[in-house]
C-alpha cells in the first residue's frame, strides 16, 4: 500500500482548504487532514498529533501547519517519511512580529473578529490572482465556523513558537518547499532561506498567487505535491 500522507491546515483553515489536493490524492493513498486547534502551543499540538497519526507518514503542512509539521520532525523524524513545507517560516517571530499580534487577539476577543477578517487579515493571506474573490470568500466561511477563540489560540501559537534552523539541518527526507510568489504572510526570501537549510530539499515557486496557493492555484499546488510523493526516498 502507498504511503498515508497527513496534511495540516494553516491558520483559520479547515479541511476544506485541501478539498481540490484531497480529491486527487486520495486515489493512490489514505489521506488524513489532521486538526490544528488543539491548544496554544505548537508543542501541544504536535504531541496531540503524534498519539494518534499512523507510525510511518508523509506529512505536508501550511502556515501554523508547517510550524507544526517542523516541531513534528524534530520529535519524530522516524515517523516521517517525506516533508511538504507550504508557505512556512521556520524562525520564530521577532519582537516586533510578536508585538503586532496582539492587537489582533485583542480585537478577536472584543468582538471584532468577522470586520478584522474581511478588511484586515484575510486579503493579507490572499494574492491578486483570478481566484482571489472566491479564495477570500472560502477562508472567511472557515474562519467564521472556527471562530474567535480558535483564531486567538492559533495566534498565540504562532506568537511562541520556537525557531526551527537546527531542525531543519538534521532533515535527510525528500523535502518539499512550497511558496506563493506574492506571499505576504511569509515572503519568498524567507522561503528561499528554509530551502536552503535543508540538504536536498526542493523549492516550487507558483506565480501570482499570496500565501494560500491550495486556493488560489489549487490545480499547480496538486501538481506539485504530486510530483514530490513520487519523489524516491533514497536521495542522491
Amino acid at each position: 500500500m502507498a504511503e498515508p500522507l497527513v496534511l495540516l491546515p494553516g491558520m483559520m483553515c479547515d479541511a476544506r482548504v485541501w478539498a481540490t489536493q484531497l480529491t486527487v490524492l486520495s486515489y493512490q493513498r489514505p489521506v488524513t487532514i489532521a486538526p490544528v486547534c488543539m491548544g496554544d502551543r505548537i508543542e501541544e499540538i504536535a504531541s496531540e498529533l503524534l498519539s494518534c497519526l499512523p507510525t510511518k507518514f508523509a506529512l505536508c503542512g501550511h502556515g501554523l501547519g508547517g510550524a507544526i509539521a517542523l516541531e513534528l520532525i524534530r520529535r519524530a523524524p522516524e515517523r516521517v517519511i517525506r516533508l511538504a513545507l507550504i508557505g512556512t517560516n521556520p524562525l520564530s517571530d521577532t519582537p516586533q512580529e510578536a508585538a503586532d499580534r496582539e492587537p489582533r487577539m485583542i480585537g478577536a476577543k472584543s468582538g471584532r473578529f468577522e470586520p478584522m477578517l474581511r478588511n484586515d487579515i484575510l486579503p493579507r493571506h490572499i494574492g491578486g490572482g483570478p481566484l482571489r474573490a472566491h479564495s477570500i470568500a472560502e477562508m472567511q466561511e472557515m474562519a467564521m465556523s472556527l471562530g474567535a477563540d480558535t483564531y486567538v489560540r492559533q495566534e498565540r501559537a504562532m506568537q511562541r513558537r520556537r525557531d526551527q534552523q537546527s531542525t531543519l539541518r538534521r532533515i535527510t527526507q525528500p523535502t518539499l518547499i512550497l511558496a506563493g510568489e506574492d506571499d505576504q504572510i511569509v515572503p519568498l526570501k524567507r522561503q528561499e532561506f528554509l530551502a536552503e537549510l535543508i540538504p536536498y530539499a526542493k523549492l516550487g515557486v507558483l506565480h501570482g498567487v499570496g500565501h494560500t496557493v491550495m486556493l488560489e492555484d489549487p490545480e499547480g499546488t496538486t501538481e506539485a505535491l504530486y510530483t514530490w510523493m513520487r519523489q524516491p526516498l533514497v536521495l542522491r
